[in-house]
């Protein structure tokens, strides 16, 4: 049974796993990742790829989701969260190994689990949606990643007569800044759905503003890509059960549903890449 080397690198640890065709994942390891120094970097993913992986028959390549720009080739413009700029990862490890490797941004892997293992891998289009510390989506259409900005984060908005990036005021950590734009303190999004829970008026008033928000920004990206569905994921969407009836209703056009791959989507999705580039 052919096999991929799966690789979902994080700001704090990178997980490396054989994933076979049924996208089953045989085994996992998990270890800090390097930051601040590239070839450092490069250096500790190959370690942890040698750590993980004791028998190489029947793999055909290695692939991997990171938290960042990629260019087609698997060039790495940049890793905010792990402070490394113009990463040659894909080549590195071809070189290393001697096989295919291929990178992708962590929402496009993600995006391709949903679309491929999740539950709703039936649909025709699935537009794959995070919302955690910043904001983050990639379509697929009939299982395969289509041309949609995994940047979506960055869409400019309105609010209260200013212009901001969307995740700035509608991520966890955009939320803390929503409220600030409305002169009230919050630690943290957590803090926020609580008060909202609570049935404190200020923070209702902003939750309303922020249900707003995150209403025309997807639909925005209904009227333009025309997805299915929307899986959605990440830190905030904890809360869901707060919030997905309200926003379900301010976005009508909209079908919402929560991810189903859990924890393991960037690692399965890496997999699902890896399986479609050397398909044959």
């Amino acid at each position: 049974m052919r096999k991929i080397v799966s690789l979902d690198i994080g700001g704090t640890n990178t997980r490396v796993a054989l994933v076979n065709e049924k996208h089953e994942i045989e085994s996992i390891h998990i270890a800090p990742t390097v930051v601040g120094n590239v070839e450092l970097f490069l250096a500790s993913i190959k370690k942890d790829i040698e750590d993980a992986v004791t028998s190489w028959s029947d793999v055909k390549a290695i692939a991997m989701g990171v938290p960042g720009r990629v260019r087609y080739d698997g060039f790495i413009y940049a890793l905010p969260n792990i402070h490394i700029d113009n990463i040659p990862l894909a080549p590195y490890l071809f070189t290393a190994f001697h096989i295919p490797a291929f990178v992708i941004n962590d929402a496009e892997a993600a995006s391709l689990a949903e679309a491929n293992v999740g539950k709703f891998r039936s649909c025709h289009s699935v537009y794959f949606v995070t919302i955690s510390t910043g904001i983050g989506g990639a379509l697929c259409v009939d299982g395969k990643l289509r041309g949609s900005s995994y940047e979506v984060g960055h869409t400019m908005t309105e609010y209260r007569g200013q212009i901001h990036e969307f995740e700035h005021l509608a991520s966890g950590t955009g939320i803390v800044r929503l409220c600030d734009q409305n002169r009230f303190s919050v630690a943290s999004s957590r803090e926020f759905f609580q008060l909202v829970r609570n049935g404190h008026e200020v923070a209702k008033g902003i939750y309303r503003d922020w249900i707003r928000l995150m209403a025309d920004w997807l639909e925005m990206n209904q009227r333009n890509f025309q997805p299915d569905v929307f899986t959605i994921t990440g830190g905030v969407a904890k809360n869901s059960s707060l919030f997905l009836p309200d926003l379900r209703k301010a976005a009508p056009d909209c079908r919402l549903e929560l991810c189903s791959c859990g924890e393991q989507a960037g690692l399965i999705g890496a997999a699902v890449l890896g399986f479609q580039k050397t398909k044959g």
